[in-house]
């Protein structure tokens, strides 16, 4: 009999909020623990989002047994780590450094989604280049940023902030490939480079638009 995995992912691959989990997933050893379960929706068409596990509706959502679903890219990713041992989340004071790395990327994602979402969810007569420039406005101070302030960190011993900056890197070039990250930004180019190629990076790359 094979054996039931204790924890269900809701999860489609084009989610950068999903590949990172799946990210932790892969560099804690804890694939096998959990049952990949497909998701596709958007908020005026929930489809098959998790509406009754997540009120939210949104993905990645984790189902354990004898607990509740847990929601949030980041609760789960703690959630996991912790589970594994705990070495993606370093003790403080670097721990601060880390959780606001992980929200940069976070951030990055957010609005990098954003922009899709009003390409994709409006009629072309209605969409509000405005908005898509705003968006576009917060990644790149993002950009600056993880160039100027951030570099000696992202070199440093793998942790969550990486982890989120990389898959937020990867959304760039899977959705917004033409509006070129990498331009004046050769450190943080050259470090994409070297995480992208991780093993549990290349296993999770979403799949050709």
């Amino acid at each position: 009999m094979v054996a039931t995995p204790p924890m269900r992912l809701h999860h489609s691959p084009n989610s950068p909020f999903v590949r990172k989990v799946l990210v932790v997933l892969h560099e804690t050893g804890q694939t096998d623990d959990v049952e990949v379960v497909p998701a596709t929706g958007t908020p005026l068409a929930p489809g098959s989002l998790p509406l009754a596990q997540n009120p939210l509706g949104k993905i990645p959502t984790l189902e354990r047994t004898g607990g509740a679903a847990l929601y949030d890219s980041r609760v789960i990713c703690r959630f996991l780590d912790e589970r594994a041992g705990g070495r993606l989340h370093p003790p403080a004071p670097r721990l601060w450094e880390t959780l606001t790395l992980e929200a940069t990327g976070d951030g990055i994602m957010d609005a990098a989604v954003l922009m899709v979402y009003e390409a994709r969810l409006r009629p072309p007569e209605h969409v509000l280049n405005a908005i898509v420039e705003a968006q576009w406005a917060k990644v790149a101070r993002a950009l600056d940023a993880l160039e100027g302030r951030w570099l000696s960190h992202l070199a440093g011993p793998l942790d969550i902030g990486q982890i989120a900056v990389g898959c937020a890197l990867g959304y760039l070039d899977f959705r917004h490939s033409a509006r070129d990250w990498r331009r004046g930004r050769e450190g943080l180019a050259e470090w994409e480079a070297r995480f992208a190629a991780r093993p549990s990076m290349r296993a999770t790359l979403p799949p050709p638009a």
